[in-house]
């Protein structure tokens, strides 16, 4: 049995409600509403792939004045998408590996979102190297705590050169991190002053969520490596791929079976949250999935970028197949524990990731074009880079078109 502390069930179990004391419950909203600023250039580098222009798409529904640019490799696809979108939308080709091309794609621009990936194993950030040169706000949607840790040690720099940027943003990582920074925040500050104990991020998506084999690949590049996570606040090294949990994600989605997997938020967690116990999970339908993905870890071809690629792009068909058949519905949990035997539950559910993505990517947008971000390099949890003021709004424009989006702070789990 669980009961809340303010007497309301679980989140998962509760109607659509609204109460800012202790608990924010949001259904599908139809529009990022506010006021939307001057005309202003953002430029979405990756923007002709997935994740870019479904966050362009969200952008120019949002503020249909901003003047977006989609820069990328492929002009006629690029140019497709941008007549699409509409509103002025421009395609620009840039090459992200190489500083000019990008600099010269990004001068003059009140922003920069880099989302082309996959971010594991590149050795440089160009991109956010020439936003720091070009004295351009910076956002990405990195999924690599090696690149992010990479890009963490450009803060001096852009402290220096006045830039604010926000890495690791987007759905999960992203909404995930405020999500739990403001369960901890919440917790800390009630009436019981709660400690937090553990906090664990479990994620689902049905089929591959309709992404594409970029995508496809960076799932399988984080099957290569180690997962990080923390017991009694010491680093522990699991295998990819293991330790499986069921976690209930609610009616829309049910209870899944999610595994460990290798993200940043698990680090940044705990160490700007000061949470001793952190793992992150994630599972996927059909259960084969599952079962593939867990032969396939830690296999020596994963080592071979140009392998992992090639792979991906011969099981994108087979993918997308499936896909047909389950949709692509995402959901995330994040649970918090604390050493009072309280807990805190976020619960994010939406028919479709690849449109929530966008929706999740261009959330944090708004306090970066608002002048909300200090100039530095900053994760999600930080409150110079997503101030404690800005993260009710961002959660709710993350949650436009979900089926369930709650979060319940401090109730009590009884076996």
């Amino acid at each position: 049995m669980i009961l809340s502390s303010s007497g309301l069930p679980p989140p998962w179990q509760q109607p659509a409600i609204s109460c800012r004391h202790f608990s924010i419950v949001c259904g599908a909203s139809s529009s990022l509403a506010g006021p939307g600023p001057e005309k202003k250039e953002v430029v979405l580098i990756g923007g002709t792939g997935r994740v870019g222009s479904s966050t362009a798409r969200a952008l120019a529904r949002v503020w249909p004045d901003l003047q977006l640019v989609l820069a990328g490799r492929n002009r006629e696809r690029g140019e497709g998408i941008a007549s699409e979108i509409g509103a002025g939308t421009k395609f620009r080709a840039v090459d992200i590996e190489d500083l000019n091309s990008v600099a010269q794609a990004i001068e003059g621009a009140k922003l920069v979102i880099h989302s082309a990936g996959p971010f594991q194993r590149k050795n440089r950030c160009t991109v956010l190297e020439a936003a720091i040169e070009t004295k351009v706000p910076y956002i990405d949607v990195c999924d690599d705590l090696t690149h992010a840790q990479l890009a963490k040690s450009l803060h001096n720099k852009a402290v220096e050169a006045g830039v604010p940027a926000i890495i690791t943003t987007g759905l999960y990582p992203g909404v995930s991190n405020i999500m739990a920074a403001e369960l901890v925040r919440l917790a800390r500050e009630s009436s019981a002053g709660s400690r937090p104990r553990e906090l664990r991020f479990s994620y689902f998506t049905a089929g591959s969520g309709g992404v594409g084999p970029t995508i496809l690949a960076t799932s399988f590049l984080l099957l290569s490596e180690q997962v990080l996570t923390y017991s009694k606040g010491k680093v522990v090294k699991l295998d990819p791929f293991s330790g499986e949990r069921i976690v209930d994600f609610g009616k829309a989605v049910g209870k899944r079976s999610v595994f460990l997997i290798n993200l940043p938020e698990v680090t940044t967690a705990h160490e700007i949250l000061n949470i001793p116990n952190v793992t992150a999970k994630f599972g996927t339908a059909p259960f084969f999935w599952n079962w593939l993905l867990s032969q396939i870890a830690g296999m020596e071809f994963l080592e071979d970028y140009s392998k992992v690629e090639s792979f991906a792009r011969l099981s994108d068909p087979a993918v997308r197949a499936i896909d047909v058949l389950v949709g692509g519905k995402v959901s995330m949990r994040v649970d918090l524990d604390c050493k009072d035997g309280t807990r805190s539950t976020g619960l994010y559910t939406h028919p479709d990731l690849s449109v929530c993505a966008g929706a999740a990517t261009a959330a944090f947008v708004v306090p970066i074009l608002q002048g909300k971000t200090l100039p530095g390099v900053w994760f999600p949890e930080e409150r110079e880079g997503i101030p404690i003021e800005c993260r009710e709004g961002l959660l709710e424009k993350a949650s436009t078109g979900t089926s369930r989006y709650a979060m319940i702070v401090s109730y009590y789990h009884l076996h």
